[in-house]
């Protein structure tokens, strides 16, 4: 499908190669998510009040400490808390910032000519099923290293591992293979939401371009702090049930 010289691709659009590296403009779009996070975080340290806080700093404060406190009341530990903040938080303004940039000027408009085709130099970030993979993969790693690190690893491993009888294998093997399918229900729910946003956005501003995409495009600001929230609370969740076998058995 087409519409102002852009195709609808469900796969990024390769650029060029760095070291027989390919590069997409999804890639590129994911470098500067990365890059905005790094920059507010730069600026943030450097006016920090230890004395009187005032401005960003006390926002920020009162942002992370209603963060971790409901971490806290989740997990029911304040230093487990403590433990995964970091990487929840960060996973969540990833997603967050990627799905927001998705509205800045030159985000989709940008492009250059291939062929008969006009690609865009960058491209919302979690429209690339790679990017949601790799979250995916990130929270997945990080509920089992928590499992391991709380509950022990051999106790752990005996959530998917039971050899005392069928029934207990059988089990073992429905954990295991629940533990890989979240690698797929994660990745492809960021992935879809997000993509469907962007086509509808593209059809809307073919239709009408000037007054009607604007309500969407607000309906899609929210849709992306929706998906940014639930991907953190799913591994917020599953980190929670994971340190919590040992307590159920």
């Amino acid at each position: 499908m087409e519409g102002k010289g852009l195709e609808i691709s469900i796969t990024p659009e390769h650029l060029f190669d760095v070291v027989g590296i390919p590069v997409t403009n999804t890639l590129i779009a994911s470098l500067c998510a990365t890059a905005v996070l790094v920059a507010f975080v730069f600026v943030a340290r450097r006016k920090l009040a230890f004395a009187s806080p005032r401005g960003i700093q006390n926002l920020v404060e009162l942002v992370v400490e209603s963060a971790l406190g409901m971490m806290e009341e989740v997990l029911g530990d304040r230093k487990l808390a403590q433990k995964v903040f970091p990487f929840i938080t960060t996973v969540f303004l990833f997603v967050l910032t990627a799905n927001w940039m998705e509205f800045l000027p030159g985000v989709g408009s940008i492009t250059f000519a291939e062929g008969a085709h006009a690609v865009p130099l960058l491209r919302s970030v979690n429209t690339d099923l790679n990017v949601t993979l790799a979250l995916a993969a990130v929270a997945v790693v990080l509920v089992q290293v928590m499992g391991v690190t709380v509950v022990g690893g051999w106790k752990y491993a005996k959530k998917f591992i039971n050899l005392k009888s069928p029934i207990g294998f059988f089990i073992g093997f429905v954990e295991l293979l629940s533990e890989t399918t979240r690698l797929i229900s994660f990745s492809f729910r960021l992935f879809g939401n997000i993509f469907a946003g962007e086509v509808l956005l593209l059809v809307m501003s073919y239709f009408l371009p000037v007054l009607l995409p604007v309500p969407f495009m607000l309906f899609e600001v929210m849709v992306g702090l929706i998906q940014a929230t639930i991907f953190a609370a799913l591994m917020l969740i599953f980190v929670k049930v994971a340190v919590a076998h040992e307590e159920e058995h």
